[in-house]
């Protein structure tokens, strides 16, 4: 079965895009920790990061590390924090969250509620800056 992921790489859930290419794909994450949480990945459906090819692993983290500076020129942070957890959904992913201190990217805590118009608006602006 296609992971939700997967799903909204093929159009069939929408999501907040903010960047794509023919490989790989970064939106905001609907279950946000903080305001601007995106979330990276590859289209390819591979459940583990460590199982995708060295190209692909690496050209997955040159398109993060481009997602993460326009994430920055637009959500006011200290820093954009990087997390790979890959127990939350079986498809290879990255989180990247605008930080102003190290409880931000505390996946304990209760995730934000974004009303879907700000939710376009940060995804919009972050879109511009890519």
């Amino acid at each position: 079965m296609a992971s939700i992921f997967t799903k909204i790489v093929k159009g069939e859930i929408p999501a907040y895009k903010i960047a794509e290419d023919e490989n790989f794909l970064a939106f905001l994450d609907v279950f946000p920790l903080a305001k601007g949480h995106v979330l990276v990945i590859p289209k390819q459906e591979i459940d583990s990061i460590f199982d995708l090819s060295d190209e692909s692993y690496t050209n997955l983290w040159l398109f993060a590390k481009k997602t993460a500076k326009a994430l920055k020129r637009v959500m006011p942070c200290k820093r954009v924090g990087i997390a790979v957890i890959g127990l939350e959904v079986p498809h290879a992913h990255i989180h990247l969250i605008p930080l102003q201190n190290v409880e931000d990217i505390n996946f304990s805590k209760p995730k934000l509620k974004v009303e879907d118009a700000e939710m376009k608006g940060i995804a919009e602006n972050i879109k511009e800056k890519f």
